[in-house]
């Protein structure tokens, strides 16, 4: 599966380290990055202070953002593979966890407004799920100014629609790994492990666990 994937999109909750793996992914395998960039949203502070102000303009600023990413990369026409640490379908997501019914209803005209053309499919998507005391561990660990005011029950709620939203998902051939008892980003083992296996994937979904 993974010689013959040219995008491969990594996913998961806040924590969960998608965007580290996306990384070494990419420099395993030789591809370009395609990376959000949180640090360039003007709302995301102000937002953890008070969600119910600033969910919109945060949600907004994110969804504008990851269309401008894949319309910049679609114009350059690269051939490259290409490894992503987000999915665009997964956007209405965050917006239906943070958003009142006004607010989300106005959200969803502006996204269904934006969304004309369909984002690239995805050859393969690995997910990362993760535990809420898991992702909180690694959340305080890294220490950024904008995710301190995160609280462990907020990061239960995203694990928890993450869950429920990859539970149907059957767009692209799905990896999960278990980042609770794996750490492919900061172990070496368990990065050359999950290799091996997305290598060896033949089904449409499997799952990546020390049991599994």
């Amino acid at each position: 599966m993974l010689d013959k994937a040219r995008y491969i999109v990594v996913e998961g909750p806040i924590g969960a380290g998608k965007t580290s793996l996306a990384r070494r992914l990419a420099q395993r395998l030789g591809a370009e990055l395609l990376l959000e960039q949180p640090e360039q949203n003007p709302f995301l502070a102000r937002f953890y202070q008070d969600m119910d102000r600033w969910g919109l303009a945060t949600q907004l600023s994110f969804l504008y953002q990851r269309l401008d990413l894949l319309a910049e990369r679609a114009g350059r026409q690269s051939s490259a593979a290409c490894v992503a640490d987000f999915l665009i379908e997964k956007d209405p997501l965050f917006a239906e966890l943070n958003l009142g019914p006004d607010e989300l209803a106005l959200y969803h005209r502006i996204h269904a407004a934006t969304r004309t053309q369909p984002g690239p499919k995805p050859d393969l998507v690995v997910y990362l799920q993760a535990k809420s005391e898991t992702l909180m561990d690694r959340v305080r660990k890294r220490g950024l100014d904008a995710e301190k005011r995160i609280t462990e029950d907020y990061l239960a709620r995203v694990s928890d629609c993450y869950a429920r939203y990859f539970y149907d998902y059957d767009a692209a051939p799905l990896f999960i790994v278990d980042a609770d008892v794996l750490n492919p980003v900061d172990q070496d083992a368990d990065f050359d492990l999950l290799i091996e296996r997305l290598q060896a994937m033949r089904g449409y979904r499997e799952f990546f666990g020390y049991a599994g």
